[in-house]
């Protein structure tokens, strides 16, 4: 249809400039100066590096971040998006109350949710667990990450929910390393004779 979008997507990816100023260009075809495109049209080539900070070169290799203009304009398109997708499921389901706002609290019942899973809960009755160890381990330590980096910033309750959260994470995991560690190892499969 002609009608414009409502927002565009910049690919902000870094590209190799390196490769393609080196390679090699065909004989026949005449050298041309670059066109000029406007700012907003699409993917950009990434020509200069980033700025790296003071010493600490935890920035080293990373596009530049978005401009608070851009940042405004993508907030605004997203939210625009998702209360078209929320009339969208009410229409098709018109007992369909509106989702409640998503808050910290969520964040830390889903990074829960996902941990206890991969822990094996959940699991149908009579049915064997499936058990990510692993998975279950990275959401912990998620979890132990977002206190690190919340310290201080939180309200009392919010506080209170992540640091109880991250208890019963924690016991849940112990528990379930421990019986993995007391387990015996399985026989070794019977030689068929």
């Amino acid at each position: 249809m002609s009608e414009k979008p409502k927002f565009e997507v910049i690919d902000r990816r870094k590209m190799k400039a390196e490769e393609e100023q080196h390679a090699p260009k065909p004989a026949t075809e005449p050298e041309k100066a670059p066109e000029k495109k406007p700012e907003s049209a699409g993917p950009r080539l990434v020509t200069s590096e980033p700025a790296t900070t003071a010493g600490d070169g935890e920035t080293a290799g990373m596009p530049e971040p978005p401009t608070a203009e851009e940042s405004r304009e993508q907030k605004s398109a997203y939210d625009a998006s998702s209360e078209r997708l929320d009339d969208l499921i009410r229409a098709q389901n018109p007992g369909v109350e509106k989702q409640p706002p998503i808050t910290f609290e969520s964040l830390l019942q889903q990074l829960y949710l996902s941990a206890m899973v991969q822990m094996g809960a959940g699991t149908p009755e009579g049915q064997r667990p499936r058990i990510d160890i692993l998975g279950a381990r990275q959401t912990i330590d998620l979890l132990g990450v977002l206190a690190e980096k919340t310290r201080g910033n939180l309200s009392v309750a919010e506080e209170k929910a992540l640091q109880m959260v991250l208890f019963e994470a924690r016991m849940a995991f112990l528990e379930l390393t421990k019986m993995i560690t007391i387990q015996p190892p399985p026989p070794p499969p019977a030689e068929k004779k």
